[in-house]
């Protein structure tokens, strides 16, 4: 099967619920990094505004933020990004009664009535949740469909991940193969992915166990230090990798193939590598700028990075040419609690898959005919 993103329409502003409605009450913020009275707060969906009786819907989102109107834009930004004087929009309710329409049906395959357009609760059903009793086989054909439509018309996807892959050489192989075919924009992870992945390039170990063998070494608790070490010493992961002659494993193959990658720090790090950020809003905005470009973003093995990606993700992107598409959102852990907390987010393009990720990037390498 080929993949078709779902189709976005858009609300029927011609109806006088929205022809009548105001626009959209605006205040100037009182100081930097303080919003006005009354703000409005973004969700994860679709959110249009009447300014200047026109409705307008901002080309990036995130929730929990607030909405910057400026050059006869929308911008959406983070409470620490806004600057006094800024005109917040402000308002709290989203029926467009007051110039504010939080739009949850734009991908919907059937379109209801624009005057019931607004959040509504579903039908009694069994299953809705996702467990290890859940059935995965189509969720893996639709991704494998779904990345190779991203690659092969100018998508973006994100990959966040925990170090869980770097502790099995297989599975540090599938993934340096998913990065070597262009399935891969950015990476998203911590200090221990990268630690890691590069110790086992560097000792064949992950945390001193052979990463193929699972035997522990002499001294194998070393290793990873040791690695950072090295690291710190030459520089630069990327001035490691060559003078250490490093030839294989995930951070190899992204510095090989020029794909980007955030590394957030964690009061827990060791060393940490250098280029880990240690003030945490400079991770999120490093973050935030591959995220805007997303348009699908998945999420393996740690509910840290996943919840933080989460919830600066939203349901839709507008694309260059002014389309509006849904981002694809997909979280994996063998944590039912995890999946199923990053589904509840109530978006349509999210899903959630209970596995060993191991296992999972495995079948995703050999979906994609890589392995």
């Amino acid at each position: 099967m080929s993949f078709t993103p779902h189709v976005y329409h858009e609300p029927d502003f011609t109806l006088p619920q929205f022809v009548n409605a105001p626009n959209a009450h605006i205040e100037p913020a009182p100081k930097d990094g303080v919003a006005p009275e009354g703000y409005h707060a973004m969700s994860i969906f679709p959110e249009y505004f009447k300014v200047e009786g026109e409705w307008l819907l901002p080309k990036d989102s995130r929730m929990d933020s607030v909405v910057v109107y400026e050059d006869g834009e929308l911008f959406v930004r983070e409470f620490r990004h806004i600057r006094e004087g800024d005109a917040i929009i402000c308002g709290r309710t989203e029926t467009g009664a007051d110039g504010i329409f939080v739009y949850t049906e734009g991908f919907a395959e059937e379109q209801p009535e624009q005057e019931n357009a607004g959040r509504r609760a579903d039908n009694f059903a069994f299953r809705l949740g996702r467990s290890r009793e859940t059935a995965f086989s189509r969720d893996y054909d639709e991704l494998y469909e779904l990345l190779k439509y991203e690659r092969d018309n100018g998508g973006y996807v994100v990959w966040v991940m925990g170090p869980a892959f770097s502790f099995n050489d297989f599975s540090r192989k599938a993934f340096s193969k998913i990065i070597e075919a262009g399935y891969a924009n950015a990476v998203l992870a911590g200090n221990a992915l990268a630690t890691h992945d590069l110790e086992g390039a560097y000792f064949h170990t992950a945390l001193g166990q052979d990463i193929e063998t699972q035997e522990n070494r002499p001294n194998g608790h070393y290793h990873h230090l040791d690695t950072i070490n090295r690291v710190r010493y030459h520089g630069s992961i990327e001035k490691f990798i060559v003078a250490e002659g490093v030839e294989d494993g995930i951070v190899h193959a992204l510095v090989k193939n020029d794909v980007p990658y955030v590394l957030a720090g964690s009061i827990r790090d060791d060393g940490p590598l250098p280029p880990v950020y240690g003030n945490v809003y400079e991770a999120q905005d490093a973050m935030r700028a591959h995220v805007r470009k997303a348009t699908t973003v998945i999420c393996m093995a740690t509910m840290l990075h996943t919840i933080a990606t989460g919830n600066m993700t939203p349901s839709y992107r507008v694309l260059p040419d002014g389309t509006v598409r849904p981002v694809y959102f997909y979280c994996v852990d063998i944590a039912e609690f995890a999946v199923n907390k990053l589904i509840d987010r109530g978006s349509l393009g999210s899903r959630g898959i209970v596995t060993n990720v191991q296992d999972f990037i495995a079948n995703v390498a050999k979906g994609l005919g890589l392995l």
